[in-house]
C-alpha cells in the first residue's frame, strides 16, 4: 500500500496579523451588537419603570461602545497570541517533517 502525502503549505508569517485584525474585527462588531440590543432594552426598562422617555444615546456611548472597545482590546491579545503560538508549532512541525524526509 503506497505512502499518502498530504501537502500542506508552509506557514506564511504576512497572514498572522491579517488573521488577528479579521478575528478582532468580527468579535468585536458582534459583541458592539449583543451590548447595544442589550443596553436599548435596559433603557427601555429603565424609563418605563421611571416613567421618562428614553435616551438611546446612552446605550450606543454608556454602554456598547465601552464594551466592544474592551472586548476588542482583549480578543486582539488572546488571538495574537493563539496565533503566534499556532505559527511557530506550523514552522517546528514543518521542520520536523523536512528531517524525516531526508
Amino acid at each position: 500500500m503506497p505512502a499518502v502525502r498530504v501537502f500542506r503549505s508552509s506557514p506564511r508569517w504576512y497572514l498572522v496579523p491579517v488573521r488577528v485584525l479579521l478575528v478582532t474585527f468580527i468579535v468585536a462588531l458582534l459583541s458592539f451588537a449583543v451590548t447595544l440590543l442589550l443596553g436599548i432594552l435596559g433603557v427601555l426598562l429603565a424609563a418605563k419603570l421611571r416613567g421618562l422617555e428614553p435616551n438611546l444615546t446612552v446605550a450606543y456611548r454608556g454602554v456598547a461602545l465601552p464594551a466592544a472597545a474592551i472586548t476588542a482590546a482583549m480578543v486582539l491579545v488572546f488571538s495574537s497570541y493563539m496565533e503566534i503560538r499556532s505559527y511557530r508549532q506550523s514552522k517546528t512541525l514543518e521542520g520536523m517533517e523536512h528531517l524525516m524526509e531526508t
